[in-house]
């Protein structure tokens, strides 16, 4: 079994020059993750319902065609209560400029953020456009226009 693979340049920033670059974790792992770049000695405090933009050190050139979505760790929500804001957060491929990681802390204590923390997982994913397609009406379906909890609460039993 093989993944397939695809060639992302990537640029180590003056303030990422010695921080490891993005990696799988696992033999299976579908995101890269990656480091805080907070200046070396220093230790960053998120404190409970904060947010802020986490440097990552690292710029990108994604393939056309492709995106990078940043995504939450699950052991900083779980343990910590710190998520990534805008998740997934999308980079786009002709952007260029410093990947950062938007992190609000939900918990209850200050979070520690020191330099090569990991913070953040990236995933590279293939991207599909819509051309939408203007109609006077859609089909039928059993659900139609019912949303926001119209399904219910309760397990099918299925």
């Amino acid at each position: 079994m093989s993944f397939s693979e695809v060639p992302v340049a990537v640029q180590r920033l003056s303030h990422g020059q010695d921080l490891a670059l993005p990696k799988y974790e696992s033999d299976g792992a579908a995101g890269l993750d990656l480091l805080a770049a907070i200046p070396a000695g220093e230790e960053y405090t998120l404190a409970p319902g904060a947010r802020d933009m986490i440097p990552t050190g690292l710029a990108i050139a994604l393939p056309y065609g492709y995106e990078a979505q940043i995504r939450p760790r699950s052991g900083l929500a779980a343990k910590n209560g710190v998520t990534a804001l805008n998740s997934p957060g999308t980079i786009d491929c002709d952007y260029r400029g410093e990947v950062k990681v938007i992190l609000i802390n939900h918990g209850q204590e200050p979070l520690i953020i020191t330099r090569g923390m990991r913070i953040a997982q990236m995933v590279i994913a293939p991207v599909t456009r819509a051309v939408f397609e203007e109609r006077d009406s859609l089909p039928e379906t059993g659900r139609g226009a019912g949303g926001f909890g119209s399904t219910g609460t309760a397990g099918s039993g299925r």
